[in-house]
């Protein structure tokens, strides 16, 4: 398996294009092959993928918002990540609280997917965090109504968090996960790898039954910065695959 990181996780070290840049720059001199990101700070398509070839990254997703993945903006996006690269792009979360939230959401990225698949053979993805494994009025739970019509990426802190069998949820699911967040915390406050609670060694285990190619680590309360800790991270991760 390869290590990716999801650029949210150093956000504290960006705040423009050429900064940007120079992250991707540090996030492989730390160790990482992939990337997914959290959006491009104005940098065009063409900039970031020469950026990624010069040095050696892979664009392996890309979290946008649900109304990137709406008719009027579709065609756009998926243009701009063939450009990247990537095989694979989606939400980082959007309205599932309620049966119709949830139909509707999973509505948008099924039929963004059927549109990206037939282009460029993209998958479109919906990441999860704690919410979605508690029951909609129906008893339903919103990930698998949203997994029903696109595929998933899932966050294996948060569904731990939400109380989840890790081994049970990935294997089961196997055939719609695209990609998985590597994610540790405590109590719901994410942490780097190995500094929480969450049975990594089971992640990896799972990750490597059902074939995933790719982990991608992730952290949204990164200590001290981003880079740092996304360097304990892949320390740890390292050493348990």
């Amino acid at each position: 398996m390869k290590l990716a990181v999801q650029v949210y996780s150093v956000r504290d070290h960006i705040n423009d294009s050429e900064t940007l840049l120079k992250a991707l720059e540090e996030i492989k001199k730390i160790g990482y092959d992939g990337v997914e990101f959290a959006g491009y700070f104005g940098t065009d398509a063409a900039t970031i993928k020469a950026k990624l070839d010069e040095v050696g990254l892979v664009c392996v997703g890309s979290h946008m918002g649900l109304d990137d993945f709406k008719e009027d903006k579709l065609a756009d996006t998926v243009e701009f990540a063939n450009t990247l690269g990537t095989k694979a792009i989606g939400v980082g979360g959007a309205p599932h609280s309620t049966m119709e939230e949830a139909v509707n959401t999973g509505d948008v990225l099924g039929a963004a997917e059927k549109y990206a698949m037939d282009k460029y053979g993209i998958k479109v993805y919906y990441h999860n965090h704690c919410e979605e494994f508690k029951p909609l009025e129906n008893g339903l739970l919103p990930i698998d109504v949203i997994g029903d019509r696109c595929s998933l990426e899932i966050d294996t802190y948060w569904s731990f968090h939400a109380g989840e069998d890790n081994y049970k949820l990935l294997t089961e699911k196997k055939d719609n996960i695209v990609l998985l967040h590597v994610k540790d915390g405590i109590d719901g406050k994410p942490m780097a790898l190995g500094e929480g609670n969450n049975d990594l060694a089971t992640v990896v285990k799972a990750a490597k039954d059902i074939g995933m190619e790719w982990l991608i680590v992730e952290n949204d309360d990164p200590v001290p910065t981003g880079f740092e800790d996304i360097a304990r991270s892949i320390k740890y991760i390292k050493g348990i695959i």
